[in-house]
């Protein structure tokens, strides 16, 4: 791979626009491909996040069954389920977060190799900054742009699809304050 990605550094001619140029499309490159990389597991694995967001659901809106029904028992062994549940979708999106950083590493790592020497001075002061903070600055800074095109590319336009049908199934979740809005229309005379 090091002689493709060295030409990212050899697009202008100047040294530090190259530097600068080849870092940005280097981020560029990585977050490309933990996004596509994330989308795959999450594709991959959609049934099991499915069946784990359906018991964090079930399992909430018994508990909150229980409370209006003020049985403390229930509440206690729905609520533990909920938060196994609840656990268990917690960790697997700390799973997917790392297929989308995964990439960066390799990237420092051959920029470790390529530019280990290489510093940059801050100004009004004896200390300086090495190749991995340029880097990250302008992972950033891909980032922020990617961000916005990204869900015009119609791979990414249907992942969104998907993941706002999760937005629609999560209002479906009771929470405490539905039971007190359906107390007080319980309380309201001539309502059902």
């Amino acid at each position: 791979m090091d002689p493709y990605l060295i030409w990212l550094y050899r697009i202008t001619g100047h040294a530090f626009a190259d530097f600068m140029l080849g870092t940005f499309l280097l981020a560029f490159i990585a977050l490309v491909i933990g996004e596509l990389t994330i989308s795959v597991v999450f594709l991959i694995i959609k049934k099991r996040i499915d069946k784990v967001t359906d018991e964090v659901i079930r399992y909430q809106n018994l508990s909150m069954d229980a409370v209006q029904a003020g049985e403390k028992d229930a509440y206690n062994a729905a609520n533990k389920l909920a938060n196994d549940a609840f656990g268990k979708s917690f960790f697997m999106q700390i799973a997917l977060s790392a297929a989308f950083l995964w990439p960066i590493p390799f990237a420092l790592t051959w920029m470790q190799y390529r530019f280990g020497e290489v510093e940059f001075p801050i100004l009004f002061s004896e200390h300086s900054l090495g190749f991995p903070a340029v880097f990250i600055a302008l992972y950033a800074a891909a980032y922020l742009m990617f961000r916005r095109v990204k869900y015009k590319i119609p791979y990414f336009k249907r992942i969104k699809a998907i993941l706002d049908s999760y937005d629609l199934r999560s209002r479906k979740i009771k929470t405490l304050a539905d039971l007190n809005t359906s107390a007080g229309e319980q309380k309201v005379p001539g309502k059902q």
